[in-house]
């Protein structure tokens, strides 16, 4: 069908004067697919509109929050509500209290939590604690695997580091990676050499438990449960990075939905409802070592926001009440892969309502696979389902996020147009 961008090549024209890259998030700028990006005027439900007018389904939903659709009429109630009352304090809320109820009888691995502001800082405080409580520097992490941006943990990372082929980010310093071992996600061989050789040092080591930033890579059966051992047996924190699955895979996140149990779990996205709101929680001996109570510092001044809170909290009360939703969302995405696989995709990958289609012959199943796909193949498949009204990520190495609102006849569409 085509679309017209006039007014996202102009406004993307200002924004590369004021930003760099004119974006505040790298894959935004849609360079890995060599386009521009369009620029979203608003979003209802499934679709979000450019500010041309375009309409397109959306399998973005804000890169995961977005589980229940956009502007949720309940939640937009919420957040409405809350403003009107003040937009932050700087003191504690009663909110904060009833969001972490509500997360710890979710995610029982969760016996006492801190609510943090994004991602990054949930798995960077995590880490922290984990060095805290155990005394030790080292932490052991997975090529492909992205947990923020923090020093420590940019290290043969996934998500926009793939995307925009940077292997490393500059600015930080060898000292820090110097603390950070890497193996082979899906690799129990490469796990157990790193303890072999420096286990009595790791303090912890940090997973993706579904890697979903070097595009939707599973585990294998037991490589969860194997991680869960051999960390008990050398006293390592094992942490869940849950920012994507927290919420996304069962109401109990990628520990229920594969029946291990982490000492702690780092959540964001689906927990703000849409607002910048994440968390980092678990073990109550390890959660204890942290300021106020222990000596591992973690401070933020909005921290537990009673915007994000009042997000948060309706958007969880909405996915406790109606949990068939978890069944929906992935006969959905269902769909969308048995259209793939008809169309002649060769390798897709999916885990509930996270999917990714690899523009490769091989069975992606770590970073080294996903690596050796077709990135201007992908590029060229990204144009069309844009120019169709479908918006997918623009990276080879995200995810499709399939959500409540997605309708059968959005389902249908973008059928469609995967097979023209």
């Amino acid at each position: 069908m085509g679309i017209t961008t006039i007014q996202s090549e102009q406004l993307f024209e200002k924004a590369q004067t004021l930003m760099p890259g004119g974006v505040n998030s790298p894959v935004r700028a849609f360079k890995a697919v060599g386009r521009n990006p369009i620029f979203i005027d608003h979003a209802m439900g499934s679709k979000i509109v450019d500010v041309d007018g375009n309409e397109y389904i959306d399998y973005v939903c804000s890169w995961g929050p977005g589980i229940l659709g956009h502007a949720h009429p309940i939640v937009i109630d919420a957040v409405t509500k809350a403003c009107a009352k003040g937009l932050t304090f700087g003191a504690p809320t009663r909110r904060e209290s009833e969001l972490a109820e509500l997360i710890m009888a979710a995610v029982p691995a969760i016996e006492m939590v801190r609510l943090v502001s994004s991602g990054t800082e949930a798995v960077m405080s995590a880490v922290r604690a984990a060095r805290g409580y155990t005394g030790r520097d080292l932490i052991l992490k997975f090529t492909g695997c992205y947990h923020g941006h923090s020093d420590g943990l940019l290290v043969k990372s996934g998500s926009g580091l793939i995307t925009n082929a940077v292997p490393d980010s500059a600015g930080v310093p060898k000292a820090y990676t110097d603390c950070t071992l890497v193996a082979e996600y899906n690799n129990e061989e490469s796990v157990r050499e790193l303890f072999g050789r420096y286990g009595e040092s790791i303090a912890a080591l940090v997973v993706e438990p579904v890697a979903a930033n070097m595009g939707v890579v599973p585990p294998e059966e037991g490589f969860l449960q194997f991680l869960r051992d051999i960390t008990t047996k050398y006293g390592t924190v094992l942490i869940f990075d849950e920012v994507i699955t927290g919420f996304r895979l069962s109401i109990g996140g990628a520990a229920q939905y594969y029946g291990v149990k982490p000492d702690l779990i780092t959540m964001g996205k689906i927990i703000g409802g849409g607002m910048p709101l994440a968390a980092y929680g678990g073990r109550k001996d390890i959660m204890e070592v942290i300021s106020p109570l222990g000596s591992v510092y973690q401070a933020g001044t909005l921290s537990g926001n009673p915007i994000a809170t009042a997000a948060g909290l309706a958007t969880l009360k909405l996915l406790m009440d109606d949990q068939d939703i978890y069944k929906r969302i992935d006969d959905k995405a269902a769909q969308l892969e048995k259209a793939y696989i008809s169309a002649g995709y060769k390798t897709v990958n999916r885990v509930g309502s996270l999917m990714s289609v690899f523009f490769t012959d091989r069975q992606v199943s770590n970073y080294n696979d996903a690596a050796t796909s077709d990135t201007k193949a992908y590029a060229e498949y990204f144009g069309h389902m844009l120019d169709n009204g479908i918006n997918i990520a623009p990276s080879q190495f995200e995810a499709m996020f399939i959500s409540d609102a997605h309708t059968e006849d959005d389902i249908r569409k973008t059928i469609d147009t995967i097979r023209s």
